[in-house]
């Protein structure tokens, strides 16, 4: 059955259009309320959070009306990191949790996620449920649902967090800045950093509904790259918008990406805590670190972009840690999903177990130069094409052992990403340009 609604990452869009206006989400939360309703027994009572955007107070009392509508209770938990609304689903022992939010993208879109009660994504059988659903006319349930908001959800999350590090961990005579990017972290990471004794320097944390992601954040961390380096600061701290992703600034001001925060939890786990089993990263993962992994003798695979796949290959493999150069880590010997605040304590938690900066921490790990280039096709393409086949394997041979090549279609636009990574930037950036050339040749003529 295909999806009508529900991508990858929930529903997705701009206020307003599609699928993201007031009427549609109000009868989505009357679909999944019934749904839910049906399928689960016990708890009628289904989380709703959401980040900073304006939208979000119009999105949940659409969703609101639309449950209790459908005779399920709704527990509201006001701004919160998208992993908060998980770990408090499987806290309640809800039927589910929502979340109102568009991540990392601008203020003007917005986007509903779900999480089932265990703090996982929902099942595909569920989703497809959803969207049945929303085909039948909506109807008033006999005994309606009851709201309640939930006063203690930041500080009931706050601790949670805390409780992921030793007992006793301390940051103290730690210098930090933080970019909570005018999103749902900016009460919840000043909070538990501080509590754990670092000295806090909080950027970004006066959400006005629109502000949200702009000039600041894990997708612009510009100005906390200046920050660290003009106050001295032993490193910095970067979160999207709804605190499920995060990235570094080290103490020279350079950038620490998704990969490299992997390699550094990961290499701690191999040395400190019995053995890393083995690392998830995506087809985006850079080959430098998993050159840098294979030194360690820590087994890794790639996944298909996006959090789902990650998460469900660390499954099939029985791992514990995966996740994307975005800064989408997901330790799940701890959590359910991707965190930025509990991947940043996992981080120091090695910085300090170790004794050593993070700038010497990713020294072990050298990221391979990358090019790509953006093929643009015409809706109709066949990667698996001879000529594109026979120019892939030419320039494979060519790199040998030393790089990889990648051709992957946009999942948003008319494009096929050409990606080639290797040891040789000049011999890199020739071979991209090359297979650049032959796919154009090979999808346009």
């Amino acid at each position: 059955m295909s999806r009508k609604y529900f991508g990858t990452d929930g529903i997705r869009g701009r206020v307003g259009q599609g699928a993201i206006t007031p009427d549609f989400v109000l009868k989505l939360g009357w679909a999944a309320g019934k749904v839910l309703a049906e399928r689960f027994e016990g708890s009628k009572l289904i989380l709703i959070g959401k980040d900073t955007r304006t939208s979000g107070y119009m999105f949940e009392s659409a969703l609101q009306a639309g449950l209790i509508n459908a005779g399920v209770d709704v527990g509201l938990l006001g701004p919160m990191p998208t992993p908060a609304i998980a770990y408090l689903s499987r806290t309640f022992q809800a039927q589910a949790g929502i979340v109102i939010s568009a991540s990392h993208n601008p203020f003007h879109d917005n986007g509903i996620k779900f999480f089932s009660g265990t703090g996982t994504k929902l099942p595909d059988d569920i989703e497809l449920a959803i969207e049945a659903q929303l085909d039948e006319p909506m109807e008033t349930s006999s005994a309606l649902g009851k709201a309640r908001r939930i006063a203690d959800a930041a500080g009931r999350y706050i601790e949670f967090c805390k409780g992921t590090v030793p007992w006793g961990f301390s940051l103290k005579g730690l210098k930090l800045v933080l970019d909570c990017a005018n999103g749902a972290t900016y009460h919840i990471a000043p909070q538990v950093f501080r509590e754990l004794g670092a000295d806090v320097d909080a950027m970004f944390v006066e959400p006005d509904g629109e502000n949200i992601n702009r000039g600041c954040g894990s997708t612009h961390p510009e100005k906390l790259q200046a920050r660290v380096l003009d106050s001295g600061a032993d490193l910095g701290i970067a979160f999207d918008g709804d605190g499920d992703r995060v990235l570094f600034v080290d103490h020279k001001g350079e950038l620490i990406d998704g990969d490299e925060i992997l390699y550094i939890i990961a290499r701690h786990q191999h040395a400190y805590a019995g053995g890393c089993a083995g690392v998830v990263g995506t087809l985006m993962s850079n080959f430098g670190f998993e050159k840098a992994l294979q030194k360690l003798d820590v087994p890794f695979v790639r996944a298909n972009v996006g959090d789902r796949y990650v998460i469900e290959a660390m499954r099939k493999n029985g791992w514990v840690l995966g996740g994307e150069n975005s800064g989408h880590i997901i330790c799940s010997d701890v959590t359910t999903t991707g965190d930025g605040v509990i991947a940043a304590l996992q981080v120091l938690k090695a910085l300090i177990t170790e004794g050593v900066c993070l700038n010497d921490s990713k020294q072990g790990m050298r990221k391979f130069p990358q090019t790509m280039i953006n093929v643009r096709h015409g809706g109709h393409f066949d990667l698996q094409a001879p000529a594109i086949v026979a120019a892939v394997a030419a320039a494979e041979a060519e790199l040998a052992e030393t790089g990889r090549v990648l051709l992957r279609p946009s999942g948003t636009e008319p494009l096929v990403r050409v990606m080639v990574e290797g040891e040789d930037l000049p011999l890199v950036n020739r071979l991209a340009n090359e297979l650049a050339a032959q796919v154009e040749q090979a999808l346009n003529g």
